[in-house]
């Protein structure tokens, strides 16, 4: 059966169109800078990687160039192989603990949620709509980014601010990357023989976010209300002070809207290291004696450490296995054994060879990097976020 995942940002659409359920790739796509004169597009199939320069004024264009390129490269020989398109959407609220057949009721839905994710839902919803009326046959899917997260307690959503915030006006911790942490829950779920997994999962890339997974469910996870919150980031701050807002606004003359361009896109290690956002950059930065890059990045480490230990006590030690992936936490080598060495208090072993021999562009992308005495095993595993979409779209179908 052949499934499309799809995600639409304000200028871009992301695709991948699978056979299921062997989660075999067919081709993927990504079609940038939609609705300006440099537009284009690259495809990956059959080994092959090839770039487009078309213009693409509208996100229905782009959803007609996938179709086009789904037919004449035989990847299909009818629209109506495409049994299924999942949609990732970032904002489902407290509406959705799950993912969900998108019909008019759930477009209003996601649209009326929008000012919870003013700069992604809307995005979301020009995809949907693109898609929907190009492959009006398929069933079409909602993949939430929230959603995983929708199992957290009460008191680990709820904010200590006026309760009639969160009920007049949803303010609450939802938590997102929740395709991401999903994905690895099953991998593990999967790889441990169990169901009732007790994970601690660090999605680590440009943005990243740790969870904490109980039974197999989200009982706690780092990013909030927005997806600013938590550890310090590329380009977010993370967690901060409420009360340097004002103040700076108040000594700057900033804007409220100028405020949260910076604390969005210019702070994190970016904003530290006032070079660079990159982990990668800021290590080599480090190595050449930088004082502001090897700040950024012991700040950004004991963030992660700090909430991994937060975490290994709200699962009162009884962790299966710590997890990590994304970006950085599949190939920061480096990156990883900093991190394990400070753990070590919780009977944490590196193995560094097998430490050093895994990252997503060498042969070996995923394994164990603990040592046998290892109070609790360190994974490393590849997220596949466009895979879990297409999975919980053939489950809809099946």
């Amino acid at each position: 059966m052949k499934i499309l995942s799809v995600n639409a940002g304000s200028s871009s659409l992301k695709f991948t169109a699978f056979e299921m359920p062997e989660e075999k790739v067919l081709m993927s796509g990504y079609f940038e800078k939609i609705g300006l004169s440099d537009s284009f597009y690259t495809l990956k199939y059959n080994g092959e990687k090839i770039k487009k320069e078309v213009l693409i004024q509208n996100h229905e264009e782009a959803a007609q160039l996938v179709i086009d390129e789904l037919l004449e490269n035989h990847i299909v020989t009818s629209l109506d192989e495409i049994k299924g398109v999942g949609h990732r959407v970032v904002h489902g609220g407290d509406q959705y603990a799950d993912s969900v057949v998108i019909d008019d009721d759930v477009v209003k839905t996601i649209s009326d949620l929008s000012p919870l994710a003013p700069l992604h839902n809307p995005a979301n919803l020009i995809g949907i709509n693109a898609m929907r009326k190009a492959i009006g046959n398929a069933v079409h899917v909602a993949v939430f980014d929230t959603a995983f997260h929708q199992t957290m307690p009460k008191e680990n959503y709820i904010y200590s601010v006026p309760y009639s915030w969160y009920r007049d006006y949803k303010v609450r911790r939802y938590g997102f990357h929740g395709t991401s942490h999903k994905y690895i829950t099953n991998v593990m779920q999967e790889k441990l023989g169990k169901k009732e997994v007790n994970l601690i999962i660090c999605h680590i890339g440009s943005g990243g976010s740790l969870s904490a997974v109980k039974e197999g469910k989200s009982i706690n996870t780092t990013m909030g209300f927005s997806p600013n919150a938590g550890i310090t980031m590329g380009t977010r701050c993370g967690d901060i002070d409420y009360a340097i807002i004002p103040y700076i606004m108040k000594e700057t003359g900033m804007s409220i809207d100028q405020i949260d361009h910076i604390l969005n896109k210019e702070s994190g290690l970016l904003g530290i290291s006032e070079k660079c956002s990159d982990c990668r950059d800021i290590e080599k930065l480090e190595a050449e004696g930088d004082e502001n890059a090897t700040l950024a990045n012991h700040i950004y480490i004991q963030k992660i450490v700090n909430y991994i230990a937060q975490y290994y006590v709200e699962l009162e030690g009884k962790v299966d296995a710590i997890v990590m992936t994304a970006g950085t936490g599949e190939n920061g080598r480096e990156f990883r054994a900093i991190v394990l060495r400070k753990l070590a208090c919780l009977g944490i072993r590196l193995n560094e060879q097998e430490n050093n021999e895994i990252a997503s562009y060498l042969d070996k992308k995923e394994g164990k990097i603990t040592s046998d005495d290892s109070q609790v095993a360190v994974y490393v595993i590849p997220t596949d976020e466009e895979v879990m979409i297409a999975k919980d779209t053939f489950e809809f179908i099946k």
